[in-house]
């Protein structure tokens, strides 16, 4: 039986007091210094190297992720039963790190084969959409695509991804304004207009509070052979509006089927950041693999969404200080002070996150893991700070204000416009999305091995040897291939129909 001859930890940075288990290290293993393990430490946590007495802080990536609650010694497992949450004063120094990107020509960007749209947008898909106003509708939406699925309507038009039904839970039983509405609102308009989408067809039952006239009279929608609406009582109960949406998709089939892949530049792409079910290696190996490959494409001049806040609490001094104003800076510490005040009412705590799994897997506190979490964002300057479902508009790297609950936030990106999704995960997050395709990235190789057909790339071999900016590189290949048509992983096992899950705020009533 060979030896591992790689070391048994990781150290972060030479001002940690901890370090990281590459490898599962069993009670009396010879570490550093003289220090052994006094226990036996789980792969991916946490290990003492230093004494650290109680209350002192303890210190991952060079940053503060906790502070003792008790007195550690060098070898001891570092983990919920010693470590504990604590205030600190952050250092936001806005602007200091923002430096300027040298956004590559056009003529010299990176290219892929999109679908442009008539409004010069760029979809890396062509489904057609049937959008739900409320759930009353939402059996029907998925009573219409299926049937259109069944049909063969689509066998004559082969650049046609699909017929899928976005449906969700709300629409109506709550306020006709306000934080909540204005949510579903956006976040119905972005999907519409989300580039992905060749058709929509929009399905309401006639009396909820979320009017499908009035999104339309607000964003200036008009009937046409891309954009379709009805209501169940309208149209005359239930088969009939089947009946009805059916003959509406025959309809666009045609328009939504002439649309053709054609060589556009990079910079068309608008990348989701993700990441789910999160390690102790997340911010060790995938999730900087992909920070680097949002730089590749913020290079080529494209864009790439940052989000889930509650995840990136106590990193957020690391994203104001690479802000291009104060005022961008700022809007993103509003957004945390929301959360902040949002979780008291709810008699929560920031704290709550990170998840059991998370916690399986090496992450003890809210600040351990939001540093990894924000290493996706890359290194570029942070050049625009967005509420959920905002239009992003703004090239290079961008934040979206969303929760750190995987749907919710992710449908919030796609509503903003992302074009394709990369997806960081750990313990083995089975995520897929529709109409915007999701690139799964495994942070170890044992997860991966085990979880092969739902992993698209395996980032676990940067503890082998590979570089980061081997693997940055080899994401942001696949995230242009993904973009040009290749299928994922996710979209071979037929993921997508049940994960629109906008975010819904506020009173039910």
């Amino acid at each position: 039986m060979m030896m591992d001859s790689r070391p048994p930890f990781l150290r972060l940075s030479q001002n940690d007091n901890i370090a990281v288990a590459a490898r599962k290290i069993e009670e009396g293993a010879p570490l550093a210094d003289a220090v052994h393990a006094l226990e036996r430490i789980p792969f991916g946590h946490k290990v003492a190297l230093e004494p650290v007495e109680s209350g002192q802080a303890v210190r991952k990536f060079g940053q503060v992720i906790g502070f003792a609650s008790k007195a550690i010694r060098p070898g001891e497992w570092v983990h919920e039963h010693n470590l504990e949450m604590g205030e600190f004063e952050r250092d936001y120094r806005f602007c200091q790190d923002a430096q300027p990107v040298n956004v590559l020509p056009v003529a010299e960007q990176a290219t892929f084969q999109g679908y442009r749209r008539a409004n010069g947008r760029v979809g890396t898909r062509n489904y057609i959409g049937i959008l739900t106003s409320v759930n009353c509708s939402a059996s029907v939406a998925r009573f219409i695509a299926e049937a259109a699925m069944r049909s063969g309507m689509l066998d004559d038009f082969p650049n046609v991804d699909g017929v899928v039904s976005f449906t969700h839970g709300t629409g109506c039983g709550l306020a006709s304004s306000g934080e909540g509405f204005d949510l579903l609102k956006r976040t119905q308009w972005g999907y519409a207009s989300n580039p992905n989408l060749g058709g929509v067809l929009m399905v309401g039952l006639g009396c909820e509070v979320f009017q499908i006239a009035r999104l339309k009279e607000l964003y200036g929608l008009e009937e046409s052979d891309t954009f379709r609406s009805m209501t169940i009582q309208d149209t005359g109960g239930t088969r009939r509006t089947i009946e009805a949406g059916l003959e509406r998709v025959r309809e666009m089939l045609p328009v939504v089927g002439a649309h053709k892949r054609e060589t556009v530049p990079a910079s068309e792409i608008t990348l989701a950041l993700q990441c789910g079910g999160s390690d102790g290696y997340s911010g060790i190996t995938a999730n900087p693999a992909l920070g680097l490959a949002a730089d590749m494409l913020v290079r080529n001049g494209g864009t790439a969404v940052l989000a889930e806040t509650p995840e990136i609490y106590g990193a957020e001094h690391l994203l104001t200080r690479r802000a291009i104003s104060r005022e961008v800076g700022e809007k993103l510490i509003e957004r945390i002070h929301w959360w902040e005040d949002y979780t008291a009412r709810h008699k929560g705590e920031m704290n709550n996150n990170p998840s059991p799994g998370n916690k399986l897997g090496g992450l003890t506190t809210i600040l351990e893991k939001s540093l990894g979490a924000a290493a996706k964002g890359g290194s570029t300057p942070l050049a625009a700070v967005y509420e959920y479902a905002e239009r992003v508009s703004e090239k290079g790297f961008v934040f979206m204000d969303t929760p750190g609950y995987d749907p919710v936030s992710v449908t919030g990106q796609v509503a903003g416009g992302c074009n394709v999704v990369c997806f960081t995960t750990g313990r083995g997050s089975a995520y897929g999305c529709k109409p915007s395709p999701s690139i799964k990235l495994a942070t170890n190789s044992a997860m991966y091995e085990r979880m092969a057909e739902d992993m698209d790339v395996n980032c676990g071999d940067i503890l082998d040897g590979v570089t980061l900016e081997e693997k940055g590189r080899q994401i942001f290949d696949e995230v242009l291939a993904v973009a040009s048509g290749k299928r994922t992983k996710s979209e071979q096992l037929g993921y997508g129909d049940n994960e629109f899950v906008p975010w819904q705020i506020g009173a039910v009533m």
